[in-house]
């Protein structure tokens, strides 16, 4: 009898054992987000780890390229939703198998942090093309709240092309065409009017040298209700007479929908001004 427990406490070891082998890395820790993460807690853990991880920030840190590798490869599993719901099932070395793996490319599709990401270099020697800037206007609600924005533009790029040239130069034959992209800019909560991103190379191309850069500058539309100066945010109100001279108590809706109750209990004359701390823009 004690010998058929042995064998079953064995048994019971391996099958944890193997789990553990088959499920490879855990995404969700990685990007310390919980298991039921939207896309858009996702993309901002990615984002927020992106800055704080990223090997040019961190050179001192020996294991700083493995941790960069590891927030790509679970953004790339967690970002997709097939891929995510072949991770949940079995694991990385299933969806490696399922997929081939692949590669995030991190600075054009989130911006370049600040970052040069290995483009450029040689002291400004090598040849640039023209950065191309582009607004993107968005509402007051998502510069409140953040959001994540889709943009498509058609991005010039430079092909190999058949025949020679016939100078003392490059010889090979290259065609310019236009190519559909698609980039997604973050709006981070607070994030200030007229602030840019830049996406490293998506710009204009250069046949003897790299590409120039996309400039993505935010801008807000203007809102029937609030205006935005700096962090606050200012609203006018239209008062009876009764309530300017004994007081009033209203709700404003805020730019995420909650209701902000401003109460006054004195005479109100005309532009005066109420403060409610703490109810401007995110900082």
């Amino acid at each position: 009898m004690a010998k058929l427990g042995c064998h079953f406490i064995l048994y019971f070891c391996y099958v944890i054992y193997s789990l553990i082998l088959i499920s490879g890395r855990d995404y969700y820790t990685i990007l310390a987000v919980p298991r039921n993460a939207n896309t858009n807690q996702i993309k901002k853990a990615y984002r927020r780890l992106g800055k704080e991880l990223h090997p040019d920030k961190n050179k001192d840190d020996p294991e700083a390229e493995q941790k960069f590798q590891d927030i790509n490869a679970a953004y790339e599993a967690l970002s997709d939703p097939e891929k995510r719901a072949t991770s949940d099932r079995c694991g990385e070395e299933c969806l490696k198998r399922e997929s081939g793996g692949g590669a995030i490319p991190f600075a054009s599709f989130f911006g370049d942090f600040g970052f040069p990401f290995g483009i450029g270099g040689g002291g400004g020697e090598t040849p640039r093309g023209a950065n191309v800037v582009t607004d993107l206007y968005v509402t007051m609600e998502e510069l409140y709240a953040g959001n994540f924005v889709e943009i498509t533009r058609n991005k010039p790029v430079v092909r190999p092309g058949k025949g020679t040239r016939k100078c003392n130069c490059r010889q090979e034959m290259e065609t310019r065409l236009d190519e559909e992209r698609t980039w997604e800019v973050e709006i981070e909560a607070g994030l200030a009017d007229g602030q840019v991103s830049r996406f490293i190379a998506e710009g204009e191309p250069h046949v003897d040298g790299e590409p120039g850069d996309l400039i993505v500058r935010v801008l807000a539309l203007l809102h029937p209700v609030f205006e935005c100066r700096g962090d606050d945010l200012y609203t006018n109100v239209t008062l009876t007479l009764q309530d300017a001279l004994v007081g009033f108590q209203m709700d404003i809706e805020h730019l995420n929908g909650r209701k902000v109750t401003i109460l006054r209990d004195k005479v109100t004359w005309p532009e005066d001004r109420i403060r409610r701390k703490g109810e401007g823009m995110p900082n």
